[in-house]
């Protein structure tokens, strides 16, 4: 395995991009519209990751792009995840959990508060995955807000003094 930093427009990228939309569409009628482009993954405002296997082949995918406090329901200090994705091949072999963490690592150094995500109903892969990783429900945020199989969740990237996470304090709970 080898995770790559790559832009979002990479061929990789929009190959894995295009895979992730068909799965989108076969588990919810359509793709995801939300509007991104290629520089919202720019460090230090982003990231985008691509894993290769063994051979080179590009298996997953997952990125992070800053958001302010905006009526679309972000706050200050968010770290918006998109795109994570693995193709169905390499699935079950921990990858997710690598681009996690990486994401969640880089979203710290670059000062970011609070790793947020939208998912659905209709993934219950990636809820069980970022549940298990400490993510917590919180009011729904971004395109998907009024959609009922909406779920947004979120982490806080900063520790207490005590070492423990401080959750409450700016996770917003629906």
């Amino acid at each position: 395995m080898n995770i790559r930093t790559v832009r979002y427009d990479h061929p990789d990228a929009r190959k894995l991009d295009g895979e992730v939309q068909v799965e989108y569409a076969e588990r919810y009628g359509e793709g995801d519209l939300t509007p991104m482009d290629a520089t919202h993954f720019d460090p230090p405002h982003g990231l985008y990751l691509v894993v290769y296997d063994t051979d080179g082949t590009p298996v997953a995918s997952g990125g992070w792009r800053s958001q302010e406090r905006s009526d679309e329901g972000y706050e200050d200090g968010d770290a918006e995840i998109k795109r994570m994705f693995v193709v169905r091949a390499a699935r079950g072999r921990g990858l997710a959990r690598h681009i996690l963490a990486a994401l969640e690592d880089s979203a710290r150094e670059a000062g970011r508060v609070r790793m947020v995500l939208e998912t659905g109903t209709e993934q219950p892969e990636a809820i069980g995955l970022y549940t298990s990783s400490g993510y917590a429900p919180v009011t729904k945020f971004g395109l998907y807000r009024f959609e009922e199989s909406s779920r947004c969740y979120a982490k806080l990237l900063t520790e207490t003094t005590n070492g423990t996470d401080a959750v409450d304090a700016t996770v917003r709970r629906p």
